[in-house]
């Protein structure tokens, strides 16, 4: 995963005030306790930081591969 990828995810799922917010503020237990963006400075797996943020944040199952592009178009 790029890290525009890990953006793009975050921002879709939280908004991109919030999500910025929560990246920074957010205690990760499965990251060792480190904020997602102390992770990803440390250079860890993104698609590790968007699945332990999932985790933390009960994000369902069908909404962790991001939207549907396809989708987004029928809208």
């Amino acid at each position: 995963m790029r890290r525009s990828q890990f953006w793009q995810l975050m921002e879709d799922e939280f908004g991109t005030a919030y999500a910025h917010h929560l990246a920074g503020s957010l205690a990760l237990r499965e990251l060792g306790s480190r904020t997602a963006q102390q992770a990803i400075a440390e250079g860890r797996d993104l698609r590790s930081v968007w699945i332990a943020i999932c985790d933390a944040q009960d994000i369902p199952q069908e909404r962790r591969l991001g939207k549907d592009p396809k989708a987004a178009k029928r809208d």
